[in-house]
C-alpha cells in the first residue's frame, strides 16, 4: 500500500501562485511515477501533470503547460506542483496519485493509489 497526503491548497486571486505538496509513504518503492489530477464541480477528473521517479520525465496537460511545474524530492518521497498565473478555471479539487508503471500517465486508470484531495479556489 502507498499512502498519499496532499497539502497546500487554498484561496488565491487570479494571477497568483500556490504550491501543492504530496507526501508518499508506505510501499513507495512500488511506485514508478506520480501524477496530479483535478476535478471541478460537475466535471470529470482530468490529468494535470505527471513525473517519473527515475529520470524525472515530466508531462503536462496543454491547459497548464508553461504555468504549472511538477517536481519531486526523492529524499522526502514528496512531489510538488508549483502553480503560477492561476486562473479561475483552475479552481478544482487537486488529487495526487501514484502509478506502478510508467505507461499512460495521462489516464486515471493507470494510477493505483490516490490521495484525499486538496481544494484550490481561484477568485477573479
Amino acid at each position: 500500500q502507498v499512502q498519499l497526503v496532499e497539502s497546500g491548497g487554498g484561496l488565491v486571486q487570479a494571477g497568483g501562485s500556490l504550491r501543492l505538496s504530496c507526501a508518499a509513504s508506505g510501499r513507495t518503492f512500488s511506485s514508478s511515477a506520480m501524477g496530479w489530477f483535478r476535478q471541478a464541480p460537475g466535471k470529470e477528473r482530468e490529468f494535470v501533470a505527471a513525473i517519473t521517479w527515475r529520470g524525472g520525465s515530466t508531462y503536462y496537460a496543454d491547459s497548464v503547460k508553461g504555468r504549472f511545474t511538477i517536481s519531486r524530492d526523492d529524499a522526502k518521497n514528496t512531489v510538488y506542483l508549483q502553480m503560477n498565473s492561476l486562473k479561475p478555471e483552475d479552481t478544482a479539487v487537486y488529487y495526487c496519485a501514484a502509478a506502478s508503471r510508467v505507461l499512460g500517465l495521462r489516464i486515471l486508470s493507470s494510477y493505483n493509489y490516490w490521495g484525499q484531495g486538496t481544494q484550490v479556489t481561484v477568485s477573479s
